[in-house]
């Protein structure tokens, strides 16, 4: 078990140092003046855009738990469960491993509220679950609408291949649905039942996981200039794919991997101006977002003390 605890965090170090590399050769003639430009090219209006996309991506991330359990049949209070869910996901983004270290807090924070360790597993799938489905159901329609996203990164057969694979996906979320209008009996691990989301749960999460998605790249895309901007559903489609290999390659933050998908998704941009949004991003997704949960975090611990 111990040696297990570090080979994720081994696997997310190595994935850094690699997309970092493979950064510098990628930006050896950019200057930090060249991003310091970018910046600053950014027009107040699109500051507001991203600050408020973040914002959005945040309350959609607390639906998820919301929705868990709601599943679950357990009642929480909703300011505790959106401040519990904020804190997860801003801790989480940052220190990699988001399955894992989100299990962590959340276990500390809803078992304070009488959660079992069974139900937070639960929780914590579901989750999880919300967001493949979320991160599927957008790869799906933008592989049907806008099929050239993946031309961006690889040679790939004729459009209609892509569109054929699109309409797939969406078929088997369509199995995922019927399954719940089917009321499928609950799944035993040993003790431990798994129930089939419900029709109103799985409505819930076609909607919950797109609009986080959505929001989230919405703040790159307005920080991104006018100038060889391909549009939000390309910037999107570059997000998905970026955004679900950083989570995939476990490193902090996705450090250095966001950076590598993206720049190679939007080649056709000025770089500079590129890593500027994606700094954008980082500063309203990750950075602000993780002072804030420090602070709820050092004030649960306190209280937690004093009760005890």
């Amino acid at each position: 078990m111990k040696l297990k605890s570090y080979v994720w965090p081994a696997i997310g170090l190595c994935a850094v140092g690699f997309s970092l590399w493979l950064l510098y050769h990628e930006l050896r003639g950019i200057s930090l003046a060249d991003v310091g430009d970018g910046l600053a090219a950014i027009p107040l209006r699109g500051w507001l855009l991203a600050a408020c996309g973040s914002a959005v991506a945040y309350a959609a991330l607390a639906g998820y738990d919301h929705i868990a359990l709601t599943h679950l049949g357990r009642k929480v209070p909703f300011g505790f469960i959106t401040v519990c869910s904020f804190t997860t996901y801003a801790l989480s983004h940052n220190i990699g491993g988001s399955v894992l270290s989100g299990a962590v807090i959340r276990y500390r924070a809803y078992g304070s509220k009488g959660l079992s360790g069974q139900e937070v597993g639960v929780l914590v799938a579901l989750c999880s679950f919300t967001f493949v489905l979320g991160a599927a159901l957008l790869a799906a329609l933008l592989l049907i609408f806008e099929p050239h996203v993946l031309d961006r990164f690889v040679d790939l057969p004729p459009i209609s291949a892509s569109r054929l694979t699109g309409a797939a996906i969406l078929g088997l979320i369509a199995l995922y649905v019927f399954g719940s209008w089917l009321h499928l009996k609950p799944v035993r691990i040993g003790s431990l039942q798994i129930h089939y989301p419900r029709l109103p749960i799985v409505a819930r999460q076609m909607i919950i996981g797109p609009v986080e998605l959505m929001a989230a790249a919405a703040i790159i895309y307005f920080a991104l200039p006018e100038a060889g901007n391909p549009g939000y559903f390309v910037v999107l489609g570059v997000f998905v794919i970026s955004f679900s290999a950083a989570l995939i390659s476990h490193a902090p933050g996705g450090l250095g991997v966001l950076e590598i998908v993206f720049l190679a998704g939007l080649s056709d941009m000025d770089p500079a101006a590129v890593l500027a949004a994606l700094l954008v991003f980082r500063l309203f997704y990750l950075i602000i977002p993780l002072i804030l949960a420090l602070f709820v975090v050092v004030v649960f611990e306190r209280a937690q003390f004093q009760r005890g």
